[in-house]
């Protein structure tokens, strides 16, 4: 039997707990610490995954030297050390996303993971999606030719979160384009096959966020006296093959109901995201196929078990550390362009 893999969690809040849900159902893993600077998140998290060791400091916890690989799920301020940290000590890690505050952060851990000759690997789950992994293979199959362009949106009604750091630019980086908009600029970026960003366009707008509220939703209300982010980001992306991407993400969008999708038009084809359906010429004929069936896996769950495979040297890995700086890149150009009110190239 293949010696277990021993995870520790630096960050042990909601992330954490929703990953180790998966790493406990693995024969071959062992959830072996969690380290956090809160108590009452620590001891939560230990009792109820059944965790030995916990730490308030991580740097004591990257002692263990039984530890294999650990998952850092801090706010994204917090990302860069403990990452380059853990690496130092030998561990193999994933960072969730977004990897860091900006691309020199996200290229300090790549450039970590080098030297440390460790394994570094990005927290990215819509691409290990059953849906996105179909699609996936479309396009490697040339059943769309070459992507040209990428419509991302990641878009709520009303969604600001109440709790956590989210409104707080100077811990978060931004707001809803660094916090969802992520997500869906990942997996458009993944499915046209990762092409260089070289310029960026974008607009940003925050109108309810830093105001207080009275309509009912969800998750009530937030803390707008500390809010700084936007509400709003919209933009465009210029790629080194010629191939572009949109981008609409919003907390608070004036829409009918949250839309989260990816629509990707080729030379030869297009398709969406969700739901999951592939537009082509056939026979003389347009066409609409839908994917009547394309896995019922969670993407977390397999995201979790990529990781492990990865660190056991079983797989490779779908969210390398490069591809992180990749998407780190575009969300920098989008929000230095905000900021200087034109197009801006990106390195």
């Amino acid at each position: 039997m293949a010696k277990k893999v021993r995870v520790g969690f630096i960050g042990t809040g909601g992330i954490a707990d929703y990953q180790a849900s998966f790493l406990k159902k693995m024969a071959d893993v062992e959830i072996l610490a969690g380290a956090d600077v809160s108590k009452k998140a620590l001891e939560t998290f230990a009792g109820k995954h059944g965790v030995p060791h916990a730490f308030a400091d991580y740097k004591e916890m990257l002692k263990l030297k039984a530890l294999d690989a650990v998952s850092v799920c801090t706010p994204n301020y917090l990302h860069k050390a403990p990452v380059i940290a853990a690496l130092r000590a030998g561990k193999d890690v994933m960072v969730e996303k977004p990897m860091a505050m900006n691309a020199r952060e996200a290229q300090a851990m790549v450039d970590a993971a080098k030297q440390a000759r460790r394994k570094l690997v990005v927290g990215f789950q819509f691409r290990f999606s059953p849906e996105a992994q179909a699609l996936k293979t479309c396009v490697d199959d040339g059943q769309i030719g070459k992507p040209l362009y990428a419509r991302v949106q990641a878009l709520r009604r009303r969604g600001i979160p109440s709790w956590g750091v989210f409104g707080r630019k100077d811990l978060q980086g931004g707001g809803a384009l660094i916090d969802i908009g992520v997500h869906m600029i990942e997996l458009a970026h993944y499915l046209i096959g990762s092409p260089d960003a070289v310029a960026a366009s974008a607009a940003a707008f925050t109108y309810l966020g830093n105001k207080p509220s009275d309509v009912l939703c969800a998750w009530g209300n937030w803390d707008h006296k500390t809010y700084t982010v936007e509400d709003l980001a919209v933009g465009f992306v210029r790629f080194a093959n010629g191939a572009v991407m949109s981008v609409e993400s919003s907390f608070v969008a004036y829409i009918e109901q949250d839309v989260f999708n990816v629509q990707i038009m080729g030379e030869k084809g297009g398709f969406t995201y969700s739901p999951p359906k592939v537009f082509r010429d056939e026979a003389g004929l347009m066409v609409n196929v839908e994917l009547a069936y394309v896995g019922a896996w969670e993407s977390m769950q397999r995201k979790i078990e990529n990781w492990i495979a990865y660190v056991r040297g079983e797989a490779d890995t779908e969210a390398p550390g490069e591809a992180g700086v990749a998407v780190q890149k575009i969300l920098d150009g989008l929000y230095r362009s905000a900021e200087k009110g034109k197009e801006v190239s990106i390195r």
